[in-house]
């Protein structure tokens, strides 16, 4: 026979109910306390987010103010004839036809690529061999005064740099062919040919931006790895060859940026050939920003003049996506 176990029938004892009750309540708890953990992230991630919009707003605004507006203006502008006085008529694509075929127009593009050619080679091989002068061995004082002293021409204005300029490469009481006379060279018409012209045009822009790059090549020189250089020397390899086989390929992504910035900057130059030799003589040395400017604010053809920098940017555009679709063959990350 098999023993088969009852159980009493009737009312759960209440320790049970009372154990199964805490069971519960504890079980409540913690999802309340979930919840409300649940709710404090969620406020604090929408704080965060509108701390973050916040802080972007004043830039974004910025940008799109600024930017933004006047590029889509100046599309917008460069397809009618205005002359501020009359009202806007639709002119389509007959401003681009125009300026493609004015030859002040199309000589202004060819001076300012020439001047880009040389004011940005110019410009990097300088500061590339300053920084590396001044990061080499010599006091920390010394070395921060020639920091401050390359840098400081950017702080100052470009219309009375070229002010000065202009009376230092004065051909009959100019400082520079005075120095030029002492050691036998005869004097150089700087702002009366068009060689000199470009020429000392290229020398005033240069002085002033080259402290950038400058900074910018001695903050990449300070994150080359000194043990690269010491392992080099080891292997017998001379100071030149260690600038082209270590230095360069490890500076390339600074050199990349410095590039860049030196290329768009040269493209919209203005001020130096303005005061120095307002485009002349002829039009040697007239540029697209300039062009810009007479057609707009001289001439009053608005229209035109916004095609002209319509131009200009499809052109620093692609001069800087050429840029940095080589960048992916001849720059190096370490």
């Amino acid at each position: 026979m098999t023993n088969t176990e009852t159980r009493p029938v009737g009312p759960e004892p209440a320790r049970t109910r009372g154990s199964r009750k805490n069971r519960g309540n504890r079980k409540t708890g913690r999802t309340r306390k979930a919840s409300e953990s649940t709710a404090a992230t969620t406020i604090r991630t929408r704080g965060t987010r509108l701390l973050a919009v916040l802080f972007l707003a004043p830039t974004v605004v910025g940008i799109v103010v600024f930017t933004v507006v006047p590029i889509v203006g100046s599309v917008v502008l460069s397809l009618f004839q205005w002359d501020v006085i009359d009202d806007p008529r639709w002119a389509g694509a007959a401003n681009y036809r125009e300026i493609l075929t004015d030859s002040t127009v199309l000589v202004s593009f060819r001076n300012t690529l020439v001047f880009m050619v040389l004011a940005v080679a110019l410009q990097l091989l300088i500061a590339l061999v300053l920084a590396i002068a001044v990061n080499g061995r010599m006091p920390k004082w010394l070395r921060s005064v020639f920091r401050s002293a390359f840098f400081f021409p950017l702080v100052l204005s470009a219309a009375s740099i070229s002010v000065v300029m202009k009376y230092l490469f004065n051909q009959d009481f100019g400082p520079v062919n005075w120095l030029l006379g002492t050691v036998g060279i005869p004097s150089v018409p700087w702002l009366t040919s068009e060689n000199g012209a470009m020429a000392a045009v290229v020398l005033a822009y240069v002085w002033q931006q080259f402290g950038f790059s400058f900074l910018l090549f001695v903050g990449g020189l300070n994150n080359i790895p000194k043990e690269v250089h010491e392992a080099a020397s080891l292997d017998g390899a001379s100071g030149v060859r260690k600038h082209l086989a270590i230095t360069l390929p490890l500076l390339s992504p600074t050199l990349l940026v410095a590039s860049v910035v030196g290329i768009i900057n040269a493209l919209q130059v203005f001020e130096q050939p303005y005061v120095l030799t307002a485009g002349g003589p002829g039009d040697s040395t007239r540029t697209v920003v300039m062009v810009i400017y007479e057609t707009a604010f001289e001439q009053l053809r608005f229209g035109e003049a916004s095609a002209v920098g319509v131009l200009l940017f499809a052109l620093i555009m692609a001069v800087t996506a050429v840029q940095f679709r080589l960048s992916r063959r001849y720059v190096h990350y370490q």
